[in-house]
């Protein structure tokens, strides 16, 4: 791998030892050297890799200083970091890397009446505005990484956003910083007047030398600085030396720092504006024919005195519609538009929002822009809106095959909005003379889009035109007034450019300002000033060619199972929090590793080894992949569509061939057998669960912890019912067979556990007019999967498939309650036997037993009660991963709201934290219950008594029971408590 160039040399072997050693000693906060760190740190979001020399995560300030002291006397370079969401590649470098993410992320104040936020630079922006909103504030600056991205992050890039028409920039909202500098000293920068400047700068230190020094270097350069600037104000490149120049502003060093990419100073707190948050937010949606048509219609867009208006093309919006997480935007869109534009209007008036809308509209109609315009009022059209507005750049990179990618190097530029469109056809005329395609799409408002041409920088010709696109860019885009990097800074991507962006007056002025801030260059070089080529550090040509791996399970990917993960573009979703259930482990533990772009980055490593097979095996590869809790949630919200769940399937089965299979695991992956055990000999079997000392027994011997209850086995299972209650099937009164057969998959749980749920929806689907077949020979495989047992999963999908078709008739539904089994078939199933003509016939014909309910009650086969006990009463339900990421929660949720008099509402709440076995687990009992506190056990404790508690899932119901003994229904289960019936036949309805 190319390393950047440094003053300082690449430090290794011993010393690092030495510096490791150090580090651990002297910090509270924890230190990574081994292998696997540091490749997870030699990415972030961009198309750099640069592997450092080690890791520290810092909790404090002072482990900070003593981090940069340690660093200094071994010259090592630093290289701050926040979520590693940076896109020209300024996390990256071959020092000692800071994570200020995991432990300095405390909001230390908020000030409603200074409308002010003290915050550690490891604060998310979506977390501050969380803590802002009772207060009515929220943080200014909106980027569409706000549930991930960083405080610090968003100082170090002077970061911007939708909103920034509106709001400005970070840098327009940063009071006083409190910083590390160079030499370990520490400082607080805020702005002075000039009697504390001279005071300060007659100090022998080095934050002395900024008070005296940059004056000088302003005033001897006034004239560069006065010219140099690209004219338009949006911009995130250089150093702001037009700041300091200005004479009405206070000496200011903690504006001055803000997009330095700390390569100047680290922050560790911030102290920010906060701006009032509009009571309303209404979006006009253009639907046009063209991208270029869309644009034309920004200037009448601005003159409506919109807050933001954003530029989404046809590949943005074809990408979503493959997305369940996005599927709701198609429903609320007219025809088959090319582009759209959203255009937001906030305020605390609706009328006069709606007023705003209404002029938009009228301007658009009398200068034939669009085809039509959707007025987006209320919050579930506005959520699905601005859901895909801020996952473009994930939908983007979703659309690159193998090494073929949409790369960030020319995304970030800004002209005047009056020269857009003009500046975009020339734009796309360059790229069609290369050859190149890319989708459109960013800020109108501000004349930024964020354009990402697709190249496979493997290929040397393509690292070339690359090269020659971004030359010819920054030349059109100087030729506008415009700016090479509007928000994203310069980074390795645009850094070399810089001198002849700036001019050799300006651009030294700034190396002189490089010079007094970090005499040493240890700050983050190779970035702004002094960079390398663009095209040095490539994470793509850094890659070994990949050894072929013979998997057991099929990776569709260009590049098998290492393609699979090399899917990941870090663009870092998956360290969001507080919304979604991507990626729970993370939530709980705030760890890289733990993350979905940790174990697929960990993954890429493993399988790029001499030996990939062996490094499989590996303890410390084993340990990252420990966590992922295999909800399968990253196979929906991320927008890659990286699929942690099969990767650590396989993964876990290498694991297996080289240190045996834990007994553990093969009794959880035996879970079929053993439920149909315990429900045989019930209730002798749930003695273990009653006695303590067989539970500390099961707690110690096989690692089943004692804190949590075991499931209760059922004597009367579902299978022994059905039996009898086919017997009966000719009686009198048992509804006809109007709808055909269909056929119930007798799950491990509703079968021996849990037999009510069961036969709740057998009645109801014969009540329905279904003739129900009970098949309960076989298992999906699930529990063998899980636990890596892939040659077994893969027998039982066989069988399991094979007999499904050999006794069901053809194109026949097969129905179940536990989603965990059910999406079995629909999904696993393919990938454990893609050529099974079987496999492939039953995945289709699954169907949630709520999708032929609902028919049942539209269709007026099943009628339900307006005085079940239920009605008036709300219902609190919680969805399955599984089904969330195979098909999402829409049927549950129309069956919910089907019952008369009930109020619905769905939790997002992520996973619930129990994930089948992993809750049983004594070293993940804490984390399961983790995650459950993370937003789930608090939602649903904070519901009234008479709310009934719903949940698709097994282990969802036992995680809500365990975290706040409260029960939760199956929604069947309610479903037969409404349905009119005069004979239960012995079911008594009634409330819990």
């Amino acid at each position: 791998m190319t390393t950047i160039s440094s003053d300082a040399p690449a430090t290794g072997g011993a010393a690092a030892e030495d510096l490791a050693h150090r580090l651990r000693r002297e910090l509270d906060g924890d230190v990574g050297f081994d292998d696997y760190t540091r490749h997870l740190f030699s990415r972030d979001a961009s198309m750099y890799a640069i592997t450092p020399v080690g890791v520290v995560f810092p909790r404090h300030a002072d482990d900070v200083r003593a981090a940069v002291a340690a660093a200094g006397e071994y010259g090592i370079p630093l290289v701050p970091r926040g979520a590693g969401t940076s896109l020209a590649g300024q996390t990256v470098g071959p020092g000692l890397v800071l994570d200020l993410s995991r432990y300095m992320n405390r909001i230390l104040e908020i000030d409603g009446d200074r409308r002010t936020a003290l915050v550690q630079t490891g604060v998310v922006q979506d977390q501050l505005n969380r803590a802002a909103e009772p207060l009515g504030l929220m943080f200014g600056p909106d980027t569409s990484t706000s549930n991930r991205a960083t405080v610090g992050g968003m100082i170090g890039n002077n970061s911007a956003g939708s909103g920034s028409l509106r709001y400005g920039m970070t840098i327009d909202h940063v009071r006083e910083l409190d910083v590390v500098l160079s030499d370990a000293s520490r400082a607080l920068l805020a702005p002075v007047d000039e009697v504390e400047r001279a005071r300060r700068a007659a100090l022998p230190t080095l934050e002395g030398s900024l008070y005296k020094r940059l004056p000088q270097i302003v005033r001897a350069n006034s004239e560069a600085i006065a010219e140099g600037f690209p004219e338009f104000w949006r911009r995130a490149c250089g150093y702001r030396l037009d700041r300091m120049a200005r004479p009405d502003t206070p000496f200011d060093l903690a504006k001055f720092v803000v997009g330095s990419e700390g390569t100047l100073v680290i922050a560790t707190e911030a102290l920010v504006d906060l701006v009032p948050k509009p009571r309303h937010t209404m979006i006009a949606v253009g639907h046009f024919t063209s991208t270029a048509a869309a644009i034309e219609a920004t200037e009448d867009a601005l003159a409506c005195d919109p807050t933001a208006v954003e530029l989404m093309d046809r590949t943005i919006l074809d990408l979503s519609r493959q997305k369940i997480e996005y599927a709701s935007l198609s429903s609320i869109l007219e025809g088959d538009p090319d582009a759209l534009l959203f255009v937001s209007f906030t305020g605390n008036h609706k009328r006069e929002l709606l007023a705003g809308m209404e002029r938009l509209t009228t301007l658009w109609a009398r200068h034939g822009h669009g085809y039509h315009t959707l007025q987006a009022i209320t919050p579930d059209q506005r959520s699905s809106l601005l859901k895909v507005r801020k996952s473009s750049l994930g939908l983007l990179m979703a659309a690159g095959e193998g090494t073929r990618r949409p790369l960030a190097f020319v995304e970030d530029t800004a002209v005047d909005p009056v020269h857009l469109p003009q500046y975009t056809k020339r734009f796309k005329e360059v790229l069609d003379r290369h050859g190149l395609t890319a989708g459109f799409y960013g800020h109108c408002s501000v004349g930024c889009l964020h354009i990402r041409p697709f190249l496979d920088l493997t290929d040397p010709g393509q690292v070339d035109t690359m090269r020659a696109v971004a030359v010819e860019i920054k030349d059109l885009v100087t030729e506008y007034g415009g700016v090479n990097s509007s928000e994203h800074g310069d980074g390795l991507a645009r850094s070399e450019f810089n001198r002849e962006i700036f001019g050799e007056r300006l651009y030294e002025a700034m190396r002189q300002v490089k010079q007094v801030f970090d005499p040493d260059n240890r700050m983050n070089p190779g970035k702004i000033v002094d960079a390398p080529s663009m095209t040095d550090n490539l994470r793509d040509r850094a890659l070994p060619p990949a050894e072929p791996l013979r998997t057991r399970l099929s990776f569709e990917v260009v590049g098998g199972m290492r393609g699979a993960a090399d899917r990941c573009m870090n663009i870092g979703l998956c360290r969001k929090s507080g919304t979604g259930a991507m990626c729970p482990s993370y939530m709980a533990t705030r760890n890289e590793e733990d993350s979905t772009r940790g174990r697929a980055n960990a993954l890429v490593k493993a399988l790029s080894e001499p030996d990939p097979r062996r490094a499989l095996g590996d303890e410390r590869l084993h340990g990252i992949l420990d966590l992922c809790l295999m909800c399968k949630a990253c196979k929906s919200e991320c927008p890659l569509g990286v699929d942690m769940a099969t990767l650590k399937a396989e993964s876990l089965s290498h694991h297996h061939d080289l240190h045996g299979v834990p007994l553990r695991s093969r009794i959880f992956g035996s879970i079929r057998l053993l439920n149909r055990l315990g429900s045989a000999v019930a209730p002798l079997s749930n003695l273990p669960g009653r006695l303590r000392p067989l539970r500390l027994l099961l707690d110690r011997r096989l690692g089943i912890t004692s804190r949590r209850p075991l499931p209760v086995f059922v004597r009367r299972d579902l299978v022994r019912w059905f039996r009898k209650h086919a017997r009966g099937a000719t009686e009198p009164g048992r509804p006809a067979a109007t709808q055909g057969t269909l056929t119930f998959l007798a799950d491990s749980f509703t079968t021996f556990t849990e037999p009510d749920i069961g036969r709740s929806a057998i009645e109801l689907l014969e009540l329905a007019g279904w003739q129900v077949r009970l098949e309960s020979r076989g298992c999906c495989g699930r529990s063998s999967l899980s636990k890596g047992l892939v040659d077994d999963a893969k027998d039982k999908a066989f069988a399991l498939a094979h007999l499904l078709t050999g006794t069901t008739e053809p194109g026949s539904p097969i129905v179940g309650c536990e989603p965990s089994c059910l999406m079995t078939l629909r999904d696993e199933h393919k990938a454990l036997l893609p050529d099974d003509a079987s496999v492939e016939d039953i995945s289709g014909r699954v169907r949630q037993v709520e999708e032929l309910l609902v028919e049942a009650v539209d269709d007026g086969r099943l009628r339900l009660r307006e005085d079940s006990w239920l009605a008036g009463r709300r219902l609190l339900y919680h969805g399955h991963c599984h089904q969330k990421a195979e098909v999402g929660t829409a049927a549950t949720m129309s069956l919910l709201s089907r019952i008369p008099g009930v109020r619905v509402s769905e939790l997002d709440a992520g996973c619930c934290g129990m994930a089948g076995s992993f809750g049983f687990e004594s070293e993940h009992y804490e984390v399961s219950m983790t995650v459950g506190q993370d937003r789930l056990f608090p939602a649903v404790e904070a519901e009234p008594p008479e709310t009934v508690v719903v949940a698709t899932g097994v282990s969802c119901r036992q995680q809500i029971f365990h975290g706040t003994r409260r029960d939760a229904w199956h929604p069947v289960q309610l479903l037969w408590e409404a349905v009119e019936l005069p004979d239960r036949r012995g079911r008594t309805g009634g409330r819990p």
